[in-house]
């Protein structure tokens, strides 16, 4: 999964990769009338399932994300698997209506499925007992106002105007690395409290994602090297806004790093400053040093800016501004 890039240079690099498609889509460009993403799911559910033959059965379904964003899933399964991975139809639809002809568009579909279908049938038998799973259960943080609905169906706990929530970090030879919710009903066959997920995340996590923080001067090098700005204009703009990054190893489900023990007093002892928390998305945040040089009603109006024009919804942390102090020890919500 590609991390989201830290959000203040995320809009550069969406606007070079709009243009780049529309280079690349160019040659295909024609009127796409009034398709719906209804009937294109449906259109391509019935091409992929002709491909395949009749020992195949192609399925859409909604898979429900974070705050309340709903995909088109395709699930294509026989009778020899027992796992088949979700193909989303949006970002192909997005495609679709860009100019990539529909045909190209299937063949596409079958190969991401034929290369990330096990070619093994998966025992998952060991999600059934507790004492298998418990050294890999990990949290992540959400918005608790955009995700009422499904925080319903899963053990959470509150944190400030977010939620704690808790998933099994996988990896496998056949199935690669990845993530499973974790849901009441897990709960309920494993006969343990929320609690006693939260002790054990706050083991796990850590350890299985070690926690990262880097200035935005390194980690834009990183990310897009000299691509919008020089090194001299670089280091100019990073000593008068001090920023880091906090993230973890995995630079997914990074923003948890907040709740690791110790992690922001660490921070801010050798910061020699406590520092607003900007929400950079559900992968990191953003660090931002007192003395910035930035208003409260400033960073709120940003942060509200970049969520709603600059990320994936289903991205999004919060819109909420964080500080942690350095006397205090703790973070509150401004």
């Amino acid at each position: 999964m590609e991390a989201p890039l830290s959000f203040l240079f995320y809009k550069k690099l969406r606007e070079y990769r709009d243009i780049r498609f529309t280079i690349l889509t160019a040659p295909y460009r024609r009127e796409r009338g009034n398709m719906t993403k209804q009937k294109f799911s449906r259109d391509i559910q019935e091409k992929v399932a002709v491909r395949l033959g009749a020992e195949y059965e192609v399925r859409l379904q909604t898979v429900q994300k974070n705050n309340g964003v709903q995909l088109q899933g395709m699930v294509i399964l026989n009778k020899l698997q027992n796992v088949s991975p979700t193909i989303y139809l949006d970002d192909f639809y997005e495609a679709y209506c860009n100019g990539y002809l529909i045909e190209r568009i299937v063949e596409e579909i079958l190969r991401i499925y034929r290369e990330d279908t096990p070619k093994e049938n998966v025992d998952m038998s060991f999600f059934l007992d507790f004492e298998s799973v418990k050294e890999r259960i990990c949290y992540r943080l959400i918005d608790e106002r955009q995700n009422r609905e499904l925080l319903e169906k899963i053990p959470h706990i509150k944190y400030l105007d977010l939620a704690i929530c808790f998933y099994y970090s996988y990896q496998s030879e056949q199935l690669g690395n990845g993530s499973i919710l974790i849901y009441h009903t897990h709960l309920a066959m494993w006969g343990v409290t929320e609690q006693e997920l939260l002790r054990l995340a706050h083991e796990n996590t850590p350890r299985l994602f070690p926690w990262q923080c880097n200035s935005m001067e390194n980690v834009l090098d990183e990310l897009v090297g000299d691509c919008y700005l020089s090194q001299e204009e670089k280091t100019a703009f990073f000593r008068d806004v001090p920023m880091n990054v906090l993230t973890n190893s995995a630079k997914t489900f990074g923003a948890s790093c907040i709740l690791y023990p110790g992690v922001l007093e660490q921070v801010a002892l050798e910061l020699q400053s406590g520092f607003y928390i900007l929400p950079s998305s559900v992968h990191e945040v953003i660090l931002l040093c007192d003395g910035c040089g930035e208003s409260e009603p400033e960073l709120k109006n940003m942060i509200k800016e970049v969520n709603r024009t600059q990320l994936e919804a289903v991205d999004v942390l919060s819109y909420s501004l964080y500080y942690y102090s350095l006397i205090k020890k703790q973070i509150e919500i401004l």
